[in-house]
């Protein structure tokens, strides 16, 4: 069995995880949100579970972390 998470844009100046369908958080940034994504990874992978996590490219016009200055 397989857990998936998923960092998704919650807003224009948000981030959010979806973890098999159960979205929840907010994070300033995509890389905050994978961050969190990790922690709760390494809990599966030691229940036993495959992980697949998922971080979106930029969109166009939007920064590498997208937040408004790349920090």
């Amino acid at each position: 069995m397989d857990t998936r998470y998923s960092v998704i844009r919650k807003d224009s100046s948000s981030w959010t995880v979806d973890h098999d369908g159960d979205v929840g958080g907010e994070y300033a940034s995509k890389e905050a949100a994978f961050e969190a994504i990790v922690a709760a990874a390494s809990n599966s992978i030691r229940d036993g579970l495959g992980v697949t996590i998922t971080v979106p490219s930029p969109a166009a016009g939007e920064n590498v972390l997208g937040t408004k200055d790349n920090a």
